[in-house]
């Protein structure tokens, strides 16, 4: 879905977290040309760059283990996590709020992407 789409709204853009609602603005996407495109402001890269050191606890990584897929209502991220399992990430939401400098806070929302997408359904 991310790559067919690359970027866009779902339909249905509520979903619960810790008996919580959150919205989903947009899903982000990746972008050749950020600088002269009007949707440069949600590329993945250029999110990563403006959060990154709120994104791990381990300023010696190289790459990430939280990457933003999508942006929510209020600041927050919809993010793939890599932390547990390399290769099949979970979905978790990130606080913005929350998060400090090396401390990235996080709440589960789908062992993986394929359940996320069931919860938009």
């Amino acid at each position: 879905m991310l790559i067919k789409t690359n970027g866009g709204s779902p339909v249905k853009k509520e979903f619960i977290v810790k008996e919580r609602m959150c919205m989903i603005t947009t899903f982000l996407c990746v972008l050749e040309d950020t600088e002269h495109s009007t949707h440069g402001c949600y590329d993945i890269d250029v999110v990563l760059t403006q959060i990154e050191d709120r994104l791990t606890d381990n300023e010696d990584l190289v790459g990430c283990e939280l990457l933003p897929i999508a942006e929510l209502f209020a600041g927050d991220y919809l993010c793939l996590d890599y932390r547990a399992d390399k290769n099949t990430p979970s979905v978790c939401v990130w606080s913005y709020e929350e998060s400090g400098e090396l401390d990235p806070v996080t709440y589960q929302v789908a062992g993986s992407f394929d359940e996320f997408t069931m919860m938009l359904q």
